[in-house]
């Protein structure tokens, strides 16, 4: 099992950047697929970024692609998410998530582990 906390989320003016950070509990940090999601209001939680076990591959959501950044250390037990060029749009909860699977994968429900999540707001 891992434990994961979320932190970094803020209030931020359009064109700002934030960068996100979640700390894993466990051992074993290394064996898990390491994901990001977001949900706005009223909307369902949707996929924003992925990493592999290695930090080699990485998938993102169109709507975040050349803006964001997802990483890893695994020495450390976290994985980041840096946001840049942040629109209104991508005000929302952010989780962290991790998924025993073998490959990167984009679906909600393929992730059994959650962080508490951490709000973001980028104003207009």
């Amino acid at each position: 099992q891992v434990q994961l906390v979320d932190a970094g989320g803020g209030l931020v003016q359009a064109g700002g950047s934030l960068r996100l950070s979640c700390a894993a509990s466990g051992r074993t940090f290394s064996t898990y697929v390491m994901g990001w999601f977001r949900q706005a209001p009223g909307k369902e939680r949707e996929f924003v970024a992925a990493i592999s076990r290695s930090g080699g591959n990485t998938v993102y959501a169109d709507s975040v692609k050349g803006r964001f950044t997802i990483s890893r250390e695994n020495a450390k037990n976290m994985v980041y998410l840096q946001m840049n060029s942040l629109k209104p749009e991508d005000t929302a909860v952010y989780y962290c998530a991790a998924t025993s699977s073998l490959v990167v994968v984009t679906r909600t429900p393929s992730y059994g582990y959650w962080g508490q999540g951490t709000q973001v707001t980028v104003s207009s």
